[in-house]
């Protein structure tokens, strides 16, 4: 599945996906995503859509959207900031998501 839009800016690429149904703010910790009180296994959910932004002049101003769905109907976004690594173990379920997206591209 290719991406099927771009939005020049961050917060016009959530405004956007909120439309569309992803109303969970999520935050990435360990091996779950969690938003508000919930928490949800990180595995049970694949990137829809991913939007990539770098600043004009500094790379520490890049960020990356992602739009997260589950099999059960959750979805939401995930904001992450240049060189995210929170724990080990979150930076390790970032990349098995972003394994599994490029293996639905192909």
């Amino acid at each position: 599945m290719k991406q099927k839009f771009h939005y020049a800016t961050v917060s016009e690429a959530i405004e956007k996906l909120k439309e569309q149904g992803f109303n969970l703010d999520f935050n990435l910790e360990a091996n779950h995503l969690k938003a508000e009180d919930q928490s949800y296994p990180a595995d049970e959910f694949e990137i829809v859509d991913v939007y990539r932004y770098e600043g004009p002049s500094d790379p520490a101003d890049e960020a990356t959207v992602y739009a997260l769905a589950s099999g059960s109907g959750a979805k939401g976004i995930l904001v992450t900031g240049y060189g995210y690594s929170a724990d080990e173990v979150a930076e390790e379920t970032l990349k098995q998501l972003h394994y599994r997206y490029q293996a639905s591209q192909g």
